[in-house]
């Protein structure tokens, strides 16, 4: 009985060891594989000096951040900013101020609005355009925009602003209006500035005679 016993166990270890060899083989050995070609996965990619200081700075601002997100007096600061953004939106949640802010931010993106493409139209007509005055309105115009957004959901979640169809309607045409004159407004300042760029020829000879 000890005999086969002992034959079983040479066996089973003499197939677990043929197995074993067998899984070695089928493994590639790296140092017989084929160089990659090109345009493979393996292939090693060039970073163009750009790249690479790209992302040297990336990462030194992921360091700074987070070195100023683990300061205790940097979240002492932010909760302290935060807490009074936090009282004040507390105690301005009813709905009259969510339709005063509804009807500014409309304002603003119809006023921004007009003034980037009816505005610069007539400025152009003039000859004479300020990019300045483009980069200052594209501004407003994305504030007033984020600024609306921020106002829709805030008036969703805290009063009964959006429930109203009235109220919503009244906001939206009074800050349209306001938005108007305040395109007309600008339209005229930016057209003055125009009149003032422009340069008067010197006087003649026989002017100054």
């Amino acid at each position: 009985m000890n005999r086969w016993m002992n034959l079983v166990v040479v066996l089973l270890v003499a197939f677990a060891g043929g197995l074993a060899l067998a899984q070695e083989g089928s493994v590639s050995d790296p140092t017989t594989t084929s160089p990659p070609t090109p345009g493979s996965d393996t292939e090693p990619s060039f970073i163009s000096p750009e790249a690479e200081i790209e992302a040297k700075v990336e990462e030194k601002v992921q360091e700074l951040a987070q070195q100023v997100d683990q300061n205790e007096q940097a979240q002492i600061a932010s909760a302290g900013i935060l807490k009074q953004i936090y009282l004040l939106a507390e105690r301005l949640s009813f709905p009259l101020f969510h339709a005063i802010a509804f009807a500014l931010m409309v304002a603003g993106v119809v006023s921004y609005a007009l003034q980037l493409t009816l505005g610069k139209l007539f400025v152009l007509a003039r000859m004479s355009l300020s990019p300045t005055e483009i980069l200052s309105d594209a501004k407003g115009l994305a504030i007033s925009l984020v600024g609306l957004v921020l106002t829709t959901q805030a008036a969703a979640q805290n009063s009964t602003f959006t429930q109203s169809p009235a109220a919503v309607l009244t906001s939206t045409t009074a800050g349209a209006a306001v938005g108007y004159l305040f395109y007309r407004w600008g339209k005229l300042q930016e057209l003055q500035a125009a009149d003032g760029r422009k340069v008067v020829p010197p006087p003649s000879d026989s002017a100054k005679k």
